[in-house]
């Protein structure tokens, strides 16, 4: 068995990748795959109507706000988030925890003002700043809810009065949050939702169309809103597929089950970093993420050594990345609690060797 600790494309259950792949040869007995049937046909507008139903579901979304179904990435809405919610001469406000978060204030500055209200770059990212201000007189708020590389997760929405976005691509589904408490929220699919290529987007109709801008209207969320998800081709296949991990994730009892999970996987790995003489975290402590669990060895000599045996014992994905070092342990949703006990034990057998 393969333990998938990989921070990229996600894991997802096995009976999702089971009924996928049969859509791939015969989606619902149409005779034609899912990669090649309309995107107009009846058959995949239920498919979209149910992604949304289940999205607006297990999220707790209310009418006012409408969901998406966009393509780009996290990195396309860098940009569409000023082009859409930054007026002329007006300034945004953004919160500087990782790359992901230093990327997206670096594409609005292309639109416009911004001003960095807090930034953790002074002790590479490994904890969440506090007690900052963030201006009242701000178009918006933006701030990236996990940081993947640097293991480090913000759970307490920061408090404004302003306008709030935010980029839940590491971590939506997770945990239970208050839509009410964003104006607009997105996240690329492939790390809880489904494959790379979808991007959700929940956005509060009435903060649009307040920018002044004329946007070309690929860019511009209201033809999308109107079109619902399908002003241009859909990415079906990657819909479809969060449409089947969305089914599962209900199945399971929904987000608030989920998380208790996510919390025990999160809790038995930090207690073994915690205990192992071998290893220690990176993050703060207090802003450890559940998500993406980062750390190294005491002596990084041996770090070389604890991946071969973690390669021997089929746990895959756990190199860190350039930026800390050391390993990364990413644990979305469909990691199971074997995956977590499979790299403990591992973390054990090093400990014994080298005693």
């Amino acid at each position: 068995m393969k333990h998938n600790f990989g921070a990229g494309p996600c894991i997802l259950p096995k009976e999702v990748f089971q009924e996928a792949s049969q859509a791939v040869l015969d989606f619902n007995n149409t005779g034609l795959s899912i990669l090649e049937i309309s995107h107009r046909s009846k058959e995949f507008e239920e498919v979209v109507i149910e992604t949304e139903r289940l999205v607006r579901e297990l999220l707790n979304v209310p009418q006012n706000y409408s969901v998406l179904f966009l393509q780009g990435g996290a990195s396309q809405q860098f940009a569409m988030i000023p082009m859409n919610l930054l007026p002329e001469g007006g300034k945004a406000a953004y919160f500087d925890t990782g790359v992901w978060a230093s990327k997206a204030a670096k594409e609005a500055k292309n639109v416009g003002q911004v001003e960095i209200v807090a930034s953790s770059s002074d002790k590479n990212y490994n904890y969440i700043p506090k007690d900052f201000e963030i201006p009242v007189d701000a178009a918006y708020f933006h701030y990236t809810s996990n940081n993947t590389i640097y293991g480090t997760e913000v759970f307490d929405k920061p408090a404004t009065s302003v306008p709030t976005v935010v980029d839940m691509s590491s971590d939506i589904l997770s945990r239970v949050i208050n839509i009410s408490d964003f104006d607009l929220i997105y996240a690329g699919a492939q790390k809880n939702m489904g494959p790379a290529g979808v991007t959700l987007v929940i956005i509060k109709d009435e903060i649009l169309g307040k920018s002044g801008r004329k946007l070309p209207a690929i860019f511009d969320y209201e033809p999308h809103i109107k079109a619902g998800s399908m002003y241009n081709t859909p990415p079906v296949y990657s819909i479809y597929v969060s449409m089947l991990n969305l089914r599962w994730l209900k199945a399971k009892g929904g987000i608030s089950v989920i998380e208790q999970e996510n919390i025990v996987k999160a809790r038995t790995l930090y207690d073994e970093i915690e205990r192992n003489p071998f290893f220690k975290g990176t993050a703060a402590v207090a802003d450890r993420s559940r998500m993406n669990v980062t750390f190294v060895m005491e002596n990084s000599d041996l770090e070389a050594e604890f991946l071969a045996l973690s390669k021997e014992r089929n746990l895959i994905g756990i190199k860190g990345h350039r930026s800390v070092g050391g390993f990364r342990a990413s644990i979305y949703n469909a990691l199971s609690i074997t995956s977590i006990n499979a790299l403990v034990d591992a973390m054990r057998e090093f400990e014994e060797k080298h005693k």
